[in-house]
Order: C-alpha cells, then sequence, then structure tokens
C-alpha cells in the first residue's frame, strides 16, 4: 500500500490524474456509503466523508476529503482538484458551519471554521504533508485562494 501511496501523490501533480481523481468521486462516495465510511479512497490517504447542508436545497451533502488531524480537529482544504472556482461543499459549510464527518463507520458532528492568516498557512503545511500536489492545485486555481477549514467536534 506504501508504494502505491506514494505513486499517487507523485501523480496528483499532474492535470489528468485531478480529471480522473474528480470523475471518480461518485463512485468514492458509493463505496463509502455501503461501507458506513470505513473504506474511502482505497485507502491511499486519510479520508473522511463531510456532510454538510445545502445552502440552497437544504438538504444533506456528502464529500469525500483528505483530511489531517490537529490536535483534536480535522482539517481539510477546498482544493476543487485545483480548478478556478470553489468547491459547493465549502459555500455549504460557510452558510452552515454545523456539518458531521464519517471516519472508521462512526459519525462525528463538527463545526466548520475557515482558517485565515498565520493559522490558515500552518494548517495549509499540515494539508501537504499528507497531499503535496495541495501546492500544485494552487498555482492551478489562479487567484482563488484554496479555502481550509478545521473542523472541531461538537
Amino acid at each position: 500500500m506504501r508504494v502505491l501511496t506514494r505513486l499517487a501523490r507523485t501523480l496528483g501533480h499532474r492535470r489528468w490524474f485531478a480529471r480522473m481523481g474528480k470523475a471518480i468521486v461518485p463512485l468514492d462516495r458509493a463505496v463509502a456509503k455501503l461501507t458506513k465510511g470505513r473504506v474511502i479512497a482505497l485507502g491511499l490517504m486519510p479520508t473522511l466523508v463531510l456532510t454538510t447542508t445545502g445552502r440552497k436545497s437544504g438538504q444533506p451533502r456528502n464529500q469525500p476529503l483528505v483530511y489531517v488531524r490537529d490536535g483534536e480537529n480535522y482539517v481539510v482544504i477546498g482544493s476543487n482538484w485545483g480548478q478556478t472556482s470553489h468547491p459547493a461543499w465549502s459555500v455549504n459549510l460557510l452558510a452552515n458551519p454545523d456539518a458531521t464527518i464519517t471516519l472508521g463507520g462512526r459519525e462525528v458532528p463538527v463545526r466548520g471554521v475557515l482558517a485565515t492568516g498565520a493559522e490558515r498557512e500552518r494548517l495549509f503545511g499540515l494539508l501537504l504533508s499528507v497531499w503535496p500536489a495541495y501546492q500544485t492545485y494552487t498555482e492551478r486555481a489562479g487567484d482563488r485562494v484554496l479555502r481550509v477549514f478545521s473542523l472541531t467536534p461538537r
């Protein structure tokens, strides 16, 4: 598994890999749902499922995301694979910061806080240690600043 993880981290900088990753997100969601969050992203990266409330629909929206721990908090980033627009889940989290994460088969209620300034840079550094391609995504995103959120258990 380590070899596959290293390979994924290397290929993550390639545009075709981002396109492929985005295309398989629906499959990842389905596998996560079937396994109650025990299997996500083939176990290659630390991944959780974030459930936000749609800001317009009011419906639950699930998104598998790579995360890193920061003490008791979970840190995620709205990279959107380096696209120039923010991912919908980050807009939902800004509108309603109360959310749920599913991790290892258990659900944890969390509150999302947008990190800014020095705190954002510190958390971004933690995220880079797990998925170095976030630096490439930052470059591809143009003027858009990738949103970094700290998810605090409630």
